[in-house]
This record gives structure tokens, sequence and C-alpha cells, in this order.
């Protein structure tokens, strides 16, 4: 096992260095650089930038260099001193910007996991035990009912119901008296009070979806011969139910980590911009668009890199979860 861990650690690197040139690539790929944004920006109000103007802003931000020079810079600043560069928009160090909102972005996104995780394993057992049933019927159409619902249009629901019928303060994760206050248990507690909104916005699709996963891989599971051989042993209905069908089960269940960590980073940017969140998502697009490409670049590698984690978590639960995988 750690041979194995180890072996994967140190393919994370090559791939993370691929990956960040390939981002960095394709962020530059569209016409124009965040100069021409930012001159774009000033036309729209009126204000006008000359030739020579523009030319030493590129100068200064080091965008009249070789892409390759650019990439070369920023990569050996980030792996030597853990530097993200300087964000053009913002003119802040781009570690300042992201650490706060990817720490409350893996916060979202830990919650988001363990709420769809509780609901969908005995959600999804049920539904397979039950096969065809009146309970059977109502998780499946519920299912396919979060699945077919839009997440910013759940969102402006919810925020409707707490605001009107609960009287709870809605957008964002924290009151205002919170937002820019440092560190203490009441901003805990306030950051708790606001959480479960965008958790259960987010938990939403992915809880219909992995409700049918488990659904089907128990139903595969119930009529294995192994099944029929435990319960003419004596065993009861509940201890058979978790020891066999439903651990191996768990199978793709807990491989869908590897994509569930980054698609709830990236794909919760609607939901946090109608919620007002001050996560990863909306700097993302808004960097983006810019063509902010330090900060867009940051983001990038850090949601590549959860990528790569959350495949070696799957890889060594799978291992530990059933004893016929073998790592070597």
């Amino acid at each position: 096992m750690l041979r194995f861990i180890l072996v994967r650690a140190l393919w994370m690197l090559p791939f993370l260095l691929a990956v960040s040139f390939l981002s960095f690539v394709l962020i530059q790929l569209p016409p124009g650089d965040y100069v021409t944004t930012y001159i774009a920006t000033l036309a729209a109000s009126n204000e006008v930038v000359d030739r020579q103007a523009a030319a030493d802003l590129r100068a200064r931000f080091g965008l009249d260099q070789p892409m390759i020079i650019q990439y070369w810079k920023w990569i050996t600043n980030v792996v030597l001193r853990g530097d993200f560069g300087l964000s053009f928009e913002w003119q802040q160090p781009v570690s300042e910007l992201i650490w706060e909102r990817m720490a409350l972005t893996l916060l979202l996104t830990v919650s988001t996991l363990l709420l769809t995780w509780a609901i969908a394993l005995p959600v999804g057992v049920f539904s397979a035990v039950k096969k065809y049933s009146i309970g059977d019927y109502v998780v499946t159409f519920v299912s396919f009912l979060g699945l077919a619902i839009p997440s910013f249009l759940l969102a402006l629901v919810l925020m409707y119901v707490a605001a009107v019928h609960f009287g709870q303060s809605v957008g964002g994760l924290f009151s205002e008296p919170y937002q820019n206050a440092p560190w203490s248990w009441d901003r805990v507690v306030d950051l708790m009070q606001h959480l479960w909104i965008p958790v259960v916005i987010l938990a939403v699709s992915g809880t219909a979806s992995l409700i049918r996963v488990m659904r089907a891989n128990m139903l595969d599971e119930l009529n294995r011969p192994y099944v029929t051989t435990a319960r003419a042993k004596g065993l009861s209905e509940f201890t058979l139910l978790v020891k066999y069908p439903m651990r191996l089960a768990l199978n793709p269940f807990i491989s869908t980590i590897a994509w569930l960590l980054p698609n709830l980073v990236s794909g919760s940017i609607i939901v946090a911009i109608v919620l007002s969140l001050p996560t990863a998502g909306p700097l993302l697009l808004q960097s983006l668009m810019s063509q902010d490409m330090y900060l867009a670049g940051a983001f990038i590698l850090l949601i590549c890199t959860l990528t790569v984690i959350g495949a070696l978590v799957s890889d060594i639960l799978l291992a530990l979860v059933d004893p016929r995988i073998r790592l070597e």
C-alpha cells in the first residue's frame, strides 16, 4: 500500500506540470490578452488608451515576452517558492486572493460530499431491496426530479423560503458584521448558519445520481449465488446486506470521489454567483473572462490537484473495501 501511494504521488508531479502548461496555453488562446480586455473596459467608459500606454502596460505585466518564457517564470516561482504571481486585475498576490476562497470552497465541497453519501447510500440500498414497491417508485421519482431541477432555480427557491418563512439572512456565507472579521467562534457559528443552503442545493443533483448508481449496483449483487448461500446459512437480512452485497456495491460509489471533488468546485459557479458565495467559482470565472492568466492558472492547477488526489483516495479506499482488488 505504501509503495503504491509513493508511486502514485511521484506520478502526480509530471502530470500536474503537463496540465499546468496546457491550462496556461488554453488561457491565452483567445485573441488579445489582459491589456486588451482592460482597454476595452476603459473604452466602454469613454476613456482612450494610446498604443504607447498599452505597450507600457504589457511590458509592466510581462505580456510582451513569448508565452513559453511567461510560463517558465510562473511555474518555477510556483514550484520553488509557492508564489503564484501577481493578479493583473486585482493588483494583489494570487496567493492572498485564493487561499481563503479555496478553504471555503473545500469546506463547502466536503460538507456536500458527506451529505450526499449520507443520503444516497441508505436510500439507494432501500430502493434496491424494495424493488418495484411504492417506496421504490417514490425514490425513483424524487431522484429524476432532483436531476431535472436546475441548481440556480433551486437556489432562488430556497433563498425565498429561508428569507420569508424562516427570517434568515440569505446570500453569502457570512452576515455583514463577520464578512471581513478575523476568525473567531462567533464567525464559525455564523458560517454554519449560512452553509446549509448551498450544501443542500449542491447535494441535490449529486445525491439523485448516486441513488440511481447505488440501486443499480445493489440489484446486480442481490441475485448473486453468494447471497443465496448466506441466507441459507441463517444470516439475518440486515447483516447479510451490510456484509456482502452492499460492501461490493460500494466500488463504483467510492470511485466517484475522483470526479466529484473537482466537479463540486467548478460546477458550483452559477450557484455561487446566485448566492453571492465567496468561493473559488466566481473568481475563477472572472479571471477567465478578463484573461488574468496567473489567477486563472492557479485555480485550474489547484482543481487538477484535487482531481489527482481524489483519484488516489478512490484507489486506496477501493483496495480497503474490496479485497479482490490488488494494488500491485
